[in-house]
């Protein structure tokens, strides 16, 4: 089942970030999301979080259209983001998007992307997608769809990654090794459409982005 989930940072309001919420079997807000969606006049099947940082009016509006929600205390031990993410797990999503989870709070960003890393160890899809990036945690392989000339990123956040393969790329790797600090890995390009990675072990950020 894909789920999304939309937390209340940096949104772009375009069609495909409808469109990805609109495709989705759940939809779930976390806290002061549900200002996003409510700019898109989209119902979540539910809201979660301590709803410190949800504007009133928003909270009425959806309380008013009958909108499930889960509240926690503002003093808990995981991020709104996470919870919806556990929730999410616990009521059968096999493939997350995460969106309004990068902004001007580089803790909550970082947070968010290293929330992936669970979902990656779990064998579940999972991305964050902003104006600019999509952006993955890879344990195993990937293959992503794009235009020649995007581009692509590969950056180890573990102390060594190894067996890194990259294919339908303008720099191609082979059985290559990248270590944690080492920038090898970015700014490379598609060449045609789809580009994969693989890797035989480590953690790998793989995004693809544009300017």
């Amino acid at each position: 089942m894909k789920c999304v989930i939309i937390a209340n940072g940096d949104f772009e309001y375009k069609s495909d970030m409808g469109g990805i919420i609109k495709n989705a079997q759940l939809i779930i807000s976390a806290d002061g999301g549900a200002r996003h969606l409510r700019a898109l006049n989209i119902l979540p099947h539910v809201m979660i979080g301590d709803f410190d940082s949800i504007h009133p009016d928003d909270k009425q509006f959806f309380k008013e259209n009958q909108v499930r929600i889960i509240p926690f205390s503002s003093k808990k031990d995981h991020t709104d983001s996470e919870l919806c993410v556990s929730w999410a797990l616990k009521n059968n999503a096999t493939d997350i998007t995460l969106l309004g989870a990068t902004g001007t709070r580089l803790d909550h960003t970082l947070a968010n992307i290293f929330l992936l890393k669970n979902l990656a160890r779990k064998n579940i899809p999972a991305r964050i997608i902003n104006k600019n990036n999509e952006l993955h945690l890879v344990t195993k392989f990937i293959e992503l769809k794009g235009r020649p000339g995007d581009l692509l990123s590969i950056i180890a956040v573990t102390q060594k990654v190894t067996g890194i393969t990259l294919k339908g790329l303008e720099y191609p790797l082979t059985n290559a090794v990248i270590k944690m600090g080492s920038t090898l890995g970015v700014s490379n390009r598609f060449k045609g459409t789809i580009a994969s990675v693989s890797i035989e072990k480590g953690i790998l950020i793989v995004t693809k982005s544009k300017d």
